[in-house]
């Protein structure tokens, strides 16, 4: 396979994606689910995250991959996948997490796959915390977003609201509660955000305000 063809072709995709009509923050979404994975232990060892991407640049990045001339589509979904990888590595896979209110530190991810589902493309992988924690009379929460806004993540929904399965636990389910809290951000952080156009940049970490917070909620068992 030629990298170089297949990185064009997805720089094409990127570039069709900011000429869409949008000129307001955000520009594409991601439908979310994730699964809390513990261990024996009932220590999280892991977020295994699903991600959808919207249509419009899910039809895009399908178009492109299947006119690269000397790759397959399903090698030139394993390259997109390597290069989601690569970019997301440097910015913590657009997941920050805490224990009882202190940051939890991440791995690397190592297990992830592409591929294409009801014409969207999906990306899954695992994303490893540093080090397994006690869930045990503990809160764990998270976010995931991009920091600049320019894609916004939401869990999948269920007549307007987070889907209970977009939110599980593996492990012992029965003694902590889950739940998916949406953001509230201030009308003035809104309309910053609505005025940026495509080529603008917002203040830092402006994705957060607009994030979904995961609850899971263990600290009464």
């Amino acid at each position: 396979m030629n990298r170089s063809a297949l990185t064009r072709a997805l720089l094409a995709a990127g570039s069709l994606l900011l000429a869409s009509g949008a000129q307001a923050h955000p520009h594409g979404w991601i439908d979310l689910s994730v699964t809390v994975v513990t261990d024996e232990q009932g220590r999280v060892t892991a977020f295994d995250q699903i991600w959808r991407m919207d249509p419009f640049y899910s039809l895009i990045v399908f178009d492109e991959l299947r006119n690269v001339a000397d790759a397959t589509f399903e090698e030139g979904l394993d390259q997109l996948g390597q290069d989601i990888r690569d970019n997301l590595s440097a910015q913590h896979y657009f997941t920050r997490a805490w224990l009882d209110g202190e940051p939890l530190a991440l791995g690397e991810v190592s297990e992830y796959t592409t591929y294409e589902r009801d014409s969207r493309l999906v990306y899954m992988f695992s994303l490893p915390l540093a080090e397994p924690v006690a869930l045990d009379g503990a809160r764990l929460e998270y976010q995931i977003y991009d920091p600049t806004y320019y894609i916004e993540v939401v869990h999948e929904e269920q007549d307007g609201a987070p889907a209970e399965s977009a939110l599980t636990l593996v492990g012992d389910e029965t003694s902590c509660a889950l739940g998916v809290s949406q953001a509230s951000p201030d009308p003035e952080l809104v309309l910053q955000a609505a005025l940026l156009d495509k080529g603008d940049e917002g203040e830092p970490e402006l994705g957060r305000y607009f994030a979904e917070t995961g609850h899971i909620d263990c600290s009464e068992s």
